[in-house]
């Protein structure tokens, strides 16, 4: 992002939480969001799709993973803890103002993380796979 902001490079793909800043303060112009929706913080970008690219659809996610064999019990109380952060009102808004999707609580949890990472590798291998390997 410095090099982009500092005129050393013209172009780059980044997650929209290092991207709103600069775009809101002028510094850099989106050229579009690479989500199925417009960003309601950047509601003047259009999606890749609008843009005509309708297959690059990518979002940038997080996750707090736990070590293979961590017990159940404690699995939940971190779950727990995390959902709660992301109902704090600060905290809410705040990652809304960089333009986060933040996950509703049916997108949460262990089994929700676990069919996030099952389908981004679903999503990901072939593409990996037809890049062959890289020297």
């Amino acid at each position: 992002m410095t090099a982009l902001v500092g005129g050393q490079v013209d172009y780059m793909c980044d997650q929209i939480v290092n991207a709103v800043p600069q775009v809101l303060a002028g510094t850099i112009r989106s050229y579009g969001v690479a989500t199925p929706e417009r960003n309601p913080v950047l509601p003047d970008v259009p999606t890749t799709k609008e843009g005509g690219l309708p297959e690059f659809q990518v979002s940038a996610w997080n996750a707090l993973f736990a070590p293979k064999g961590t017990p159940r019990p404690i699995v939940d109380k971190l779950a727990d803890a995390l959902s709660k952060a992301l109902d704090d009102d600060n905290t809410r808004k705040r990652l809304l103002e960089l333009g986060s999707d933040l996950p509703g609580p049916q997108g949460r949890g262990p089994e929700a993380l676990a069919a996030l990472v099952k389908s981004e590798i679903a999503c990901w291998t072939p593409i990996i796979k037809a890049a062959g390997p890289s020297n």
